[in-house]
């Protein structure tokens, strides 16, 4: 059975409701950011760690993301297709647009030694992200962020949106909250949040 290190209250959540969209049986470790069984499987100290089966270690929640949507081939456009091309793009745009600023303002919050944090960087990047808001949402094709299908960009989009909320960045758009809505009504999202 996987195992994944990390709790529903920072990225380890991406991947708990993407195993539980998939149906897998998995073993959650629910220990934070920098706990001992953390730092011994990934340096960085970060969350979350999957481990597969045969032992394997994965870091990086997108990576994880991906790997179980290609392993079950759910979740995702097939490599080596323009839709894939697509979706990797969406995925990479919601990284670098939505994530960069949340995980910048989080650092600038609580993450960085308290000497290095700039607070008022946070009200620049509030509009760095309404902007991007704005942005990907005209890219949004349907009623999921690729159209008819949920993939990866659905879990990233929702969980930075959610995030956003949670860190006072919003989001004012309508799309995206109409999204974070639709996607948070889903059973395997409700059972990953109750963990």
């Amino acid at each position: 059975m996987p195992k994944i290190l990390g709790t529903s209250k920072n990225r380890t959540f991406r991947v708990l409701w993407m195993l539980e969209e998939l149906g897998v049986d998995y073993l959650q470790v629910a220990v934070p950011p920098r706990a001992p069984e953390v730092t011994a499987l990934n340096a960085s100290g970060k969350v979350p760690v999957y481990v597969e089966d045969d032992g394997t270690v994965l870091t990086d929640s997108t990576a994880i993301i991906t790997y179980l949507a290609d392993l079950h081939g759910q979740f995702t456009h097939r490599a080596g297709t323009t839709l894939r091309g697509a979706q990797d793009a969406m995925t990479c745009g919601i990284l670098d647009e939505l994530e960069g600023p949340l995980w910048t303002a989080a650092k600038h919050s609580f993450i960085l030694p308290e000497e290095r944090r700039v607070p008022a960087i946070k009200e620049s990047l509030k509009w760095e992200f309404g902007q991007s808001a704005d942005r990907l949402a005209k890219r949004i094709k349907g009623p999921f962020v690729m159209g008819d299908q949920m993939t990866i960009p659905d879990i990233l989009l929702a969980h930075c949106t959610g995030w956003s909320i949670s860190a006072k960045f919003g989001p004012e758009n309508a799309v995206l909250l109409d999204h974070f809505k639709r996607m948070g009504e889903r059973p395997a999202y409700v059972r990953a949040r109750a963990l």
